[in-house]
């Protein structure tokens, strides 16, 4: 067990590069099984997410060679066991695209149930309901989702009943491979959707309109290898745009797509923040006093969730009272309670937080219960008096390359330490 310790009363204040989307990665990694061969993914982020997506692909007989620190090449031309075992799916949300990629490929998968962060139930339903469509036999048995293929896999006009993203991942993959055209309707429009798109036209799949709410996929019945590099993370970015803002940093934030950034840095102006563009960087400063604002997080092109959290930190300190509305996903109000014990005023009520900011946070002994509520802790570690040690980092590890390297380049005093067993006691 390890955690984080970090000095409060901070301003961060240099360049930060921003590595390749865990998002978009994690489906990545599984579309390649799509093609029965060689392909290379550059940009990749070194995160655990990654790791165990690349250790699944290596249990069900395929071979991953790291080129170099984030170029992996992926072949998976020995691909024979379309099963991906527990206590590899346990880890991450993401083990469940194998489903689409195997069921595309080779007309069955079994896949355990996902893992991840909790957000309480996040159904997968909509991934269900896609498959059938496509000609897929689906049951969950004793934890584990089976899928098979009786006749053909074949396209289908499939509506999502709401807007969902892993099932929009899910259905496309399948279906780059079915017979004849798939229409996904009310589909997913965030970054990492257009990327997987991409990388799928790459490999000889023929996918249009990713990006939109309508995709059309035209199944092919083959697909070769190719090169490939992952987007840059809007998340990351959008992370160090707030610990800047956060701290009254000057921080310049490079290898990013600005407009995927748009939502938040309208958010980050409206509470005072300087925010200058440029091709492909943001720099982010501030030298006024924080000023609240409402937040409601909507699927893209609206406000992440995923950016939630860390707003959240941002606004304990305005100079007034700020309204956040969930309108993504379940739970993702966990990390409150650990921002009240440094000292924050937020009352929740169901998916709306009302912040009254108030003018000083302390440092304390918190933990972390997502991945994006750990970085909102940090952020909070930054803006308090005094030292705060984080607990359960291996949230943050899922999502944050070397963080503590990038955050200490930026002047930051945060350490990796680790944390000793609990004794056993030994008492009759």
């Amino acid at each position: 067990m390890e955690k984080f310790v970090v000095e409060g009363n901070t301003r961060l204040e240099g360049e930060v590069t921003v590595g390749g989307a865990k998002n978009a990665a994690v489906a990545l990694i599984p579309a390649a099984i799509l093609a029965k061969g060689v392909c290379v993914l550059e940009n990749v982020p070194n995160i655990s997410d990654v790791s165990y997506q690349l250790r699944a692909l290596t249990e069900m007989g395929g071979r991953v060679r790291y080129l170099n620190k984030h170029t992996v090449e992926i072949d998976t031309s020995h691909v024979v066991d379309p099963t991906v075992p527990y206590e590899i799916a346990s880890h991450l949300r993401a083990s469940y695209y194998f489903l689409g990629a195997l069921i595309g490929r080779f007309k069955t998968a079994s896949v355990s149930m996902p893992g991840g962060c909790n957000f309480g139930v996040r159904p997968i339903d909509q991934h269900i309901k896609g498959f059938e469509s496509l000609g897929c036999d689906v049951t969950i048995d004793h934890g584990m989702i089976n899928a098979s293929v009786p006749g053909e896999l074949t396209g289908s006009h499939i509506y999502f009943d709401v807007v969902t993203v892993g099932a929009t991942i899910n259905v496309m993959l399948a279906a780059a491979r079915a017979k004849g055209l798939t229409i996904l309707e009310n589909a997913a429009k965030e970054p990492h959707i257009v990327d997987l798109a991409n990388f799928l036209n790459s490999m000889g799949a023929d996918i249009r309109g990713a990006g939109t709410d309508v995709i059309k996929i035209h199944g092919v019945d083959i697909m070769h290898g190719s090169t490939y590099s992952v987007v840059p993370d809007q998340i990351e970015a959008g992370t160090y745009m707030v610990a800047a803002a956060a701290t009254f940093g000057d921080v310049l934030i490079k290898n990013i797509i600005p407009k995927h950034m748009e939502s938040l840095s309208d958010k980050l102006v409206k509470t005072g923040a300087i925010i200058e563009e440029f091709d492909d960087a943001i720099r982010v400063s501030r030298t006024e006093e924080i000023q609240p604002t409402n937040i409601k997080t909507m699927p893209h092109p609206g406000f992440p969730t995923d950016l939630q959290p860390q707003m959240g930190a941002l606004l304990a300190k305005s100079n007034g009272t700020s309204v956040i509305t969930e309108g993504v996903t379940d739970n993702r109000y966990r990390y409150v309670e650990e921002l009240t014990r440094m000292g924050a005023n937020i009352q929740v009520d169901g998916k709306v937080a009302v912040i009254q900011g108030v003018e000083r946070l302390t440092g304390a002994q918190v933990r972390a219960s997502d991945l994006r509520a750990g970085v909102a802790l940090i952020i909070a570690a930054f803006m308090a008096d005094g030292d705060t040690e984080i607990e359960d980092i291996h949230f943050i590890d899922r999502g944050y390359e070397d963080v503590v390297g990038k955050l200490r380049n930026l002047g930051a005093n945060i350490r990796r330490i680790d944390v000793p067993d609990s004794p056993v006691s030994t008492a009759l």
